[in-house]
């Protein structure tokens, strides 16, 4: 009797195990989302920066997953349903990127010249992506993005993390203000920049237009900072704190 109760036993363990095997292995993502794959482990080591993983390493792959059936290597995979990026008629989404190469000090918005698909965060991070606030908007549509590189704000929502409102409305008032900056300097110039003026007379007109009295254009400036460096904060306490 106890020789057949073991034997039961294993055969339900073994039953079990491979029932696990096979849900790890037959992965279905429905028509409405994608699927962030995320590398447990490889060969090829850990990302050595950042956190997306170019070359096959452990980390945040930059390839999604469409709807449908996909096969998965078991244990090796982690795989994250997200909806997608919806933006509703007659509004924008902000976008901050999580990756890519850092932001000048005076540098308002990333350069979006080279790496403007955000669609594909290959092509992003080989054209040398800058990461942190976007110049591009979203404008009206459905957008199929890899959220674990890219952080869409809007109105209704923040895709990907849950933010509490003070973080999300930290995160859009960066962006906002280095939009408002960036119009500024291009009334003043007569063409687009993604920095602070270095010209003290330039400064004196971008502070002016942006609301800011004559003479005031060291708090413009110690503004700006004070708000990019709370953005940056807390991007790097939502996405590389533990």
């Amino acid at each position: 009797m106890n020789v057949v109760s073991l034997s039961l036993v294993l055969w339900i363990v073994f039953g079990l195990f491979a029932l696990i095997v096979v849900l790890l292995t037959f992965r279905y993502i429905p028509n409405d989302r994608v699927g962030i794959v995320e590398k447990l482990w490889s060969p090829s080591g850990s990302v050595s920066r950042g956190i997306i993983a170019l070359n096959g390493e452990a980390g945040f792959q930059p390839a999604l997953l469409r709807g449908g059936w996909h096969v998965l290597m078991p244990f090796q995979y982690r795989l994250h349903k997200m909806p997608l990026v919806t933006i509703p008629q007659g509004k924008i989404g902000y976008v901050f990127a999580r990756d890519g190469v850092p932001l000048e000090p005076t540098q308002t918005l990333a350069s979006n010249v080279a790496a403007h698909d955000f669609q594909d965060v290959a092509a992003f991070m080989h054209a040398d992506g800058q990461r942190g606030p976007q110049r591009k908007i979203l404008r009206e549509g459905t957008y199929a993005f890899n959220t674990a590189q890219f952080v869409v704000i809007t109105n209704e929502r923040v895709h990907f993390l849950p933010l509490d409102p003070t973080e999300a409305d930290t995160l859009r008032a960066a962006w906002e203000m280095a939009t408002r900056i960036r119009n500024a300097i291009m009334l003043v110039r007569g063409r687009p920049s993604d920095s602070l003026p270095r010209d003290p007379r330039d400064l004196a007109a971008v502070a002016q237009i942006c609301g800011y009295p004559p003479g005031e254009s060291s708090r413009f400036s110690d503004d700006y900072l004070r708000t990019t460096r709370r953005a940056h904060n807390t991007v790097a306490h939502l996405f590389w704190d533990d």
